[in-house]
């Protein structure tokens, strides 16, 4: 395999190697604090009418620019009549509510026109008629004398914005319920709002409001945001609430559900892990069979390697854990490509070097053309996924975060695919609180892990407590105290402290068998790997915790594991199986539907190799909600329990 990761590095090192129509203008000195938004309302005009005269502008305007308005000297109102229509065909990414801004249409315009669109999705290639309106001008003069008379124009003059002044706490997402709509018609009115909202920012709104609050208590509740074709049914079955109280929550869904809309739900805990019992199978939905555009990006720092020195390579995959890790997990990536193409799917597959930097990032994505990219598949560290996501975040380019669990500040087109840990302890508190019914619980937790002591004990009033000795150990005979010799005795332990870990572990090994004694955890660290810790020993107590990734089966291994073997000479390790899993879902995905948003809303899971997805939009992007409970067995294979 080294052989092979140093032909991927050469390999890699070698790729590398319009008039205006107005008569009648003025011009404006941009003070401080003015928007185009705020000048467009000052002088009766519409913004995209600056933004034609001044292109510049739609990159942002400071003060003391000079900007040239159509002059507007009479006081102005306006009836609208349609006179003729354009024929739209829709591209990839439009929305209805973009096409009604290029064409200066609202949404019901071009419903009214296109009945289909009350009850079915706008889907590319699709042909819509858009209304040409003509503006019916009503001039009041200062003698007070009135005068009618027609303008063609394209564009209707509508005060329906008012502004909205950020306050504390305020987040893009309760901003667009307040004023019901979705996140990317806020960000649609302010293409300069950013990723992260600061306080005092002053917004273009609809000049409508559906709720008071803009707040919500992050304690509590989540903002979520309604997908496709998701109803009332969906969201019982991905949230477990009812029709009634997310209604009671958001007074303003009693007429049905649309997507974009903004919901605000309660905060999901352990009775809201919502991973689907049902497993899709995706290879038979296929029926999209465009070619798929994928970026990869990878830190493989090239700059590092030799054309020339085999040794030198060699000592650089020696040292290098992460140049090791991004070379498994492409292998993985490339599997993955070639599957894809025995289904019938095309790929284009792009990889690029992130060096591990996020300047680097950066770099590449202002110099590259992302256009009709369908997924960007990394970068691997977090900080950098989340770079990238904000940066391709304008051309609504899906960015997948490979191998990191940690929070992100995504947009909506972030893709975090590893379930986070917070996901996983609640699946484990759902799994002992639907197996532990009639079971003696002991609880084992050091000072440091008190907030997880206190979950349990908020879950299992009637478990038993056992603080460990100067945080470090405890003695047989505390745990025997604890015991119940009529039931089941399951011990929780909550540590971090390899040497605590492994004390538990000795003690409750040398308890007789028939005490039915039985280890958890809600996270497994690496104080579990500790050299004192055998897997002997936790197959003695069935060992059971919450994992993102399950082993495969050695004696009988499925196609990819086979393909990979005969391939490599290897079996592939997790980072290859990660690599495999995550493109392979990705491209799947993309073939049963136009982009990957709208596969995420799916009646069940996707399950691969070692890994298994499940999308939830959260208030950062996607969250992975799909996860294992494993199980130490017998003959020290790790089984699959939930």
């Amino acid at each position: 395999m080294k052989g092979i990761k140093i032909g991927f590095l050469l390999f890699f090192v070698a790729l590398t190697t319009a008039a205006a129509a107005q008569t009648s203008y003025k011009s404006h000195n941009v003070k401080q604090g003015e928007t185009v938004f705020s000048i467009a309302k000052q002088y009766g005009v519409t913004e995209e009418a600056i933004y034609r005269l001044n292109p510049d502008a739609r990159k942002g305007i400071q003060e003391n620019n000079i900007l040239i308005i159509p002059a507007q000297d009479d006081q102005q109102n306006y009836s609208e009549q349609v006179v003729d229509f354009k024929r739209h065909r829709v591209k990839r990414k439009e929305t209805l509510f973009s096409i009604a801004q290029k064409y200066g249409v609202t949404v019901d315009d071009i419903k009214k026109y296109n009945k289909q669109l009350y009850s079915e999705q706008l889907r590319k290639g699709d042909k819509i008629m858009i209304p040409v309106l003509t503006r019916t001008v009503v001039v009041t003069t200062d003698n007070n004398t009135g005068n009618t008379g027609t303008e063609p124009d394209t564009t209707v003059v509508k005060d329906t914005t008012k502004t909205h002044t950020v306050l504390p706490k305020e987040t893009k997402y309760g901003i667009a319920r307040k004023y019901g709509i979705s996140i990317s018609e806020l960000e649609a009115m302010n293409p300069d709002m950013g990723d992260t909202l600061q306080m005092g920012v002053v917004l273009k709104v609809p000049d409508q409001e559906v709720v008071a609050d803009a707040t919500v208590d992050d304690s509590i509740y989540d903002f979520y945001e309604v997908q496709p074709k998701e109803g009332f049914y969906r969201l019982k079955v991905k949230f477990g609430l009812t029709e009634e109280e997310i209604v009671a929550l958001n007074p303003y869904a009693k007429d049905g559900l649309k997507a974009g809309m903004i919901l605000k739900l309660p905060k999901m805990g352990a009775a809201g892990t919502e991973a689907s019992a049902n497993t899709v199978d995706l290879e038979y939905q296929l029926n999209n069979y465009e070619t798929k555009n994928l970026v990869v990006m990878l830190p493989f720092d090239l700059s590092k390697v030799s054309r020339d020195s085999v040794k030198a390579n060699e000592e650089l995959l020696v040292n290098s854990r992460t140049l090791n890790i991004a070379l498994d997990f492409y292998s993985g990536v490339m599997m993955a490509a070639d599957f894809a193409k025995d289904k019938g799917l095309s790929v284009n597959l792009e990889v690029m070097d992130t060096q591990g930097k996020a300047s680097r990032v950066a770099q590449l994505i202002a110099q590259g053309s992302f256009d009709e990219v369908d997924a960007v598949i990394g970068p691997l560290f977090q900080k950098n996924a989340t770079s990238a996501s904000n940066a391709l975040r304008r051309e609504d380019v899906p960015v997948l975060s490979p191998l990191s669990n940690q929070q992100a500040n995504g947009g909506r087109n972030f893709f975090n695919t590893v379930p986070s840990n917070e996901f996983l302890e609640a699946q484990m508190l759902d799994y002992l609180k639907a197996n532990a019914v009639g079971k003696n619980l002991i609880i084992i937790a050091d000072a440091k892990k008190s907030r997880e002591k206190n979950l349990l004990r908020n879950n299992f009033p009637n478990a038993k407590v056992l603080d460990p000795r100067d945080e470090q150990f405890l003695y047989v005979v505390d745990i025997q105290q604890k015991l119940d010799p009529l039931a089941e005795n399951w011990v929780i332990l909550a540590s971090d402290n390899p040497v605590l870990v492994s004390n538990v572990i000795g003690l409750l090994n040398g308890l007789p068998p028939d005490k039915g004694v039985r280890l958890f955890t809600l996270d497994k660290s690496d104080a579990y790997e500790f050299e004192d810790i055998q897997n002997t020993n936790l197959a003695r107590l069935k060992f059971t915790y919450p994992s993102v990734y399950r082993s495969f089966d050695y004696d009988n291994p499925d196609a990819f594991v086979t393909s990979y073997k005969n391939k490599y000479g290897v079996y592939p390790n997790r980072f290859a199986i990660r690599g495999f899993d995550v493109t392979y879902d990705c491209l799947l995905r993309l073939g049963i539907a136009e982009s990957l948003y709208e596969a995420v809303d799916l009646d069940g899971e996707t399950q691969y190799v070692g890994n298994k997805f499940f999308y939830v939009l959260s208030g950062s992007g996607y969250a992975n909600n799909a996860g294992y409970i494993m199980m130490y067995g017998e003959d020290l294979k790790l089984i699959v329990v939930e």
